[in-house]
This record gives structure tokens, C-alpha cells and sequence, in this order.
């Protein structure tokens, strides 16, 4: 019985890194899927907010993008999709706000 318990023990130890790699990595992905995003709207969205789904879909990584329009009094948003595979983002087309309305608070935004 102490064997069971001593080997339960040490195996749960080096079960511990693994669970902090992987929230790390998951915060990388986060972390690189808003880069990529907020780059690729650059210049089209003044003060851009953004929400990342925290894990995305088996293939894809999705954000939210939305903020007022470059040189416009109007707010529009976009989907970003993130390929996990090859690390390229498309961008939705112009959401406007009278279409969808997303608020995206700021302690929710990054």
C-alpha cells in the first residue's frame, strides 16, 4: 500500500509541468492569435479591442476585432481566423454596427 501511494505521489509530480506548460503554451496561442489579428486590421480600426477565444477550434484560432473606423464616425467590428497549421489570419469583412452590435469591455479587451 505505501508503494501505491509513494508511486502515485512522484507520478503526480511530474504531472505538475506539464499542466504549467500547458496553460503556458495556451497563453502563447492566445497571445500570438491577438498579434496576428490586431496586425492584420493595422491601420483599418483606430484603437482596436479585441477578445481571443481562449482555445479556438481544433484548427483555427478566432478573435473578435472591433473599434471605430479608420477616418469614419462609424464602429465596426471583424472575425479573425487564425490558422494553427500555417500561421496565417483572415479577416472577415466590415461588420458594421447597425448589422451587429459587440461591446467588448475594457477589462475584457487586450
Amino acid at each position: 500500500m505505501k508503494r501505491q501511494f509513494l508511486t502515485a505521489c512522484i507520478a503526480s509530480l511530474f504531472a505538475l509541468p506539464a499542466a504549467a506548460s500547458s496553460d503556458d503554451a495556451w497563453k502563447a496561442f492566445s497571445a500570438e492569435v491577438q498579434a496576428r489579428c490586431l496586425g492584420a486590421v493595422e491601420g483599418n480600426i483606430e484603437k482596436p479591442k479585441i477578445v481571443v477565444d481562449p482555445f479556438g477550434s481544433q484548427s483555427y484560432g478566432l478573435a473578435i476585432i472591433t473599434g471605430k473606423a479608420k477616418g469614419a464616425a462609424t464602429e465596426i467590428s471583424h472575425v479573425c481566423v487564425f490558422d494553427k497549421t500555417t500561421k496565417t489570419v483572415e479577416i472577415s469583412g466590415e461588420l458594421p454596427q447597425d448589422a451587429v452590435k459587440i461591446d467588448i469591455p475594457d477589462s475584457a479587451a487586450r
